[in-house]
């Protein structure tokens, strides 16, 4: 799959739980989104907290997928396109200097 057919499994799974609908239990705002993804990112720390290496591979994979689908979801909702954006991002980080300590 590609990140598009990522981003429309991503929309067909949250619309299946109708967490799109307007009275939403969790409703799917780009602050919401946002904080969702710092949570499962957090998660993915949980991983290495007293360790340099994962115990669970699989619960590790699983918490990446998580931070994965909020990043498409997030990208998606606010129009951007990801693959773009990273496209861009990766050309202007190879223009930087990473050794300049300022």
């Amino acid at each position: 799959m590609n990140i598009q057919e990522l981003t429309t499994a991503m929309h067909q799974f949250v619309d299946s739980q109708h967490w799109y609908d307007s009275d939403s239990p969790k409703p799917q705002t780009l602050k919401n989104l946002a904080i969702s993804l710092v949570i499962e990112a957090g998660e993915v720390l949980e991983h290495f907290q007293w360790n340099e290496k994962t115990e669970d591979q699989q619960a590790l994979a699983e918490e990446l997928a998580d931070v994965a689908l909020y990043l498409l979801q997030i990208a998606s909702i606010a129009n951007i396109d990801l693959e773009q954006a990273i496209i861009g991002k990766l050309n202007k980080n190879y223009a930087r200097n990473w050794n300049n300590k300022k």
